[in-house]
């Protein structure tokens, strides 16, 4: 007996596009804009055509290896924890008890 109802297998998946998960897909989107607004400022500036090319043609190729490095590195969750984890201090120093003594 078939159902009629399709199951969703990917409920509470994150999303992955060609590799990339979760919050990587928004960082190269911001860095794809970031680049064309810099294409058009460097052909604003009088930069010639062909040199802007090849600048954001390095610059996005240097963008995507390192966000696909990122994303194999920390994965989903991965970044959010090594940057956690940088902001704890490495140890407390007290200079009284008065704190753990109960009046």
């Amino acid at each position: 007996m078939n159902s009629v109802y399709r199951i969703n297998k990917g409920i509470n998946q994150s999303i992955e596009f060609k590799g990339l998960k979760a919050q990587y897909i928004w960082y190269l989107g911001g860095g794809v804009v970031a680049l064309m607004i810099l294409f058009a400022v460097l052909y604003i500036a009088g930069i010639p055509s062909l040199i802007c090319i090849g600048l954001i043609g390095i610059l996005g190729t240097v963008l995507l290896i390192k966000i696909y490095a990122m994303s194999r590195q920390y994965g989903e969750f991965g970044l959010m924890k090594a940057l956690a984890k940088k902001q704890l201090p490495s140890f407390v120093k007290l200079i009284s008890r008065n704190v753990f003594i109960k009046i």
